[in-house]
């Protein structure tokens, strides 16, 4: 199991003035991901949905410790990952994987593709070099692309092609663990649902655990067993996947299944956000619909209603 406990990434708000900020302390915290607790286990996706800012990217970079928590803990086989020697690290950075959000940026284009997948195995096993182009081949084949197209460079495939060349990546080392950050949000429709096939098919095959984020509330829908909704740094609702969107709960969760664009359905316009910091009750208070009083100033903590069904609203009773 991969257990998220607790887990904080504040980021510093600082002066415009450049001398000030050298001798000043942060006059605030963004807080990206505040106090976030979930686990997956093996063979199952969590969905992290919510608007673009809402802290899921910081939660997945957080996790793989590609930045440094502000506190909170991640356990991997009951071991802190932020605790962790260099040695351990990258044993853990074998198990737990990363799928980028764009095919494009996340492969170096003066890489041949054979040298792209392979790249963690070289650094990760002792494989022979020349069982290297073999392996590619077999990792191609695996993820629905010509093992003979190995020798090309990324600008000669297309983005859903791309895809499926960090998907063969990520799972070259056979990790445990998958985060998928937005993995599909940059492809064509007809793509997409290809590229969601196909990491529901590796994880039949590998017994892979996903953590998978993204804002299209569809494709969560289909490929998540849980599903977890950020807000502001926070989740506020987290349940079975069926049972979120037949029996939504917190307010901003039916906002964002009622898929409305226009920003007065959702209360308040997104420039009039609570502030960063000092915010004593729900952080999604001035957009509310439902809001009331005591909304403002009463702390919010996500509580089980039943079921496995947790939300953070003092609405719900």
């Amino acid at each position: 199991m991969l257990q998220i406990k607790n887990l904080k990434k504040y980021f510093p708000v600082r002066e415009t003035n450049v001398l000030a900020n050298m001798f000043s302390k942060p006059s605030a915290f963004n807080k990206a991901v505040d106090d976030v607790s979930f686990s997956v286990d093996r063979k199952e996706t969590i969905g992290l949905v919510g608007e673009s800012g809402c802290g899921k990217t910081t939660l997945g970079r957080t996790v793989l410790k590609l930045m440094d928590a502000t506190a909170g803990e991640v356990l991997f086989h009951d071991k802190n990952v932020f605790e962790l020697n260099d040695a351990d690290l990258k044993d853990f950075h074998k198990k737990v994987q990363i799928i980028f959000q764009d095919p494009y940026s996340s492969l170096n284009p003066r890489m041949k593709i054979s040298s792209i997948i392979t790249e963690g195995l070289i650094i990760h096993s002792e494989i022979k070099k020349r069982e290297i182009k073999e392996k590619a081949k077999e990792l191609m084949d695996l993820v629905g692309l010509s093992g003979e197209l190995i020798d090309r460079y990324p600008h000669e495939f297309s983005g859903g092609q791309r895809q499926r060349i960090g998907i063969a990546r990520a799972v070259a080392l056979q990790p445990e663990y998958i985060i998928c950050d937005e993995p599909v949000s940059s492809l064509d429709v007809s793509v997409q649902a290809q590229i969601i096939n196909l990491l529901i098919d590796l994880q039949k095959k590998f017994n892979l655990g996903y953590i998978f984020i993204s804002h299209d509330l569809s494709v969560v829908r289909y490929i998540s067993h849980k599903i977890a909704v950020m807000y502001f740094g926070k989740i506020v609702e987290f349940c079975e996947s069926g049972e979120l969107f037949n029996n939504p709960l917190h307010p901003y969760t039916k906002l964002l299944l009622s898929s409305v664009p226009e920003k007065h359905k959702l209360g308040k316009a997104e420039d009039e956000k609570p502030a960063v910091t000092d915010i004593l009750g729900c952080s999604f208070y001035q957009r509310c619909p439902e809001a009331k009083p005591e909304c403002k100033e009463m702390p919010q903590e996500l509580k089980d209603i039943g079921g496995g069904h947790k939300v953070s609203c003092i609405l719900i009773k």
